[in-house]
C-alpha cells in the first residue's frame, strides 16, 4: 500500500512538473514535419519564426520535441550522455544542393530534458 502511494504521489509530481507544448507562431508544423531533411525547401520559410521562439522548445522532454516538430534528422550522443537533435531548415548537402545550410540543435540533458536550443549555420 505504501510502495502505491510512493509511486503515485512520485507519478502525480513528474505530470505536474512537466511543461506544456507550446504554440510555435507562424508555423505551419505540418508542412515542416513533411520535410525531412528540408530537402523540398518549405522549412526556409519558417526559419525567423523558429530562430525568434526557440527559447519555447528549452524544458521540453525529448518525446514531447519529437511530437511538435517530429523526428529530427540527425541525432548524436556526447561522451557527457548530453543527447542532440538536428532539424535541418536549408537544403545542404543532405539532399543534393551546394551552399549555407541552416540548421536547428536541440541539446538535451543526461535526463532528457532539452536545455539549449541553437540555429546554425554550416
Amino acid at each position: 500500500m505504501k510502495r502505491s502511494l510512493l509511486f503515485s504521489t512520485l507519478l502525480l509530481f513528474c505530470f505536474a512538473c512537466s511543461k506544456p507544448i507550446p504554440q510555435l507562431d507562424g508555423i505551419d508544423l505540418s508542412v515542416w514535419k513533411n520535410d525531412a531533411k528540408g530537402c523540398k525547401g518549405d522549412r526556409v520559410q519558417f526559419s525567423k519564426a523558429l530562430d525568434e521562439q526557440r527559447d519555447k522548445l528549452k524544458g521540453l522532454s525529448e518525446g514531447d520535441l519529437v511530437k511538435l516538430l517530429g523526428k529530427p534528422d540527425k541525432s548524436d550522443l556526447s561522451e557527457r550522455h548530453e543527447k542532440y537533435y538536428t532539424y535541418i531548415i536549408h537544403p545542404g548537402p543532405e539532399c543534393g544542393q551546394d551552399g549555407v545550410t541552416t540548421y536547428l540543435e536541440v541539446r538535451f540533458n543526461a535526463t532528457g530534458v532539452s536545455r539549449e536550443v541553437q540555429v546554425l549555420y554550416n
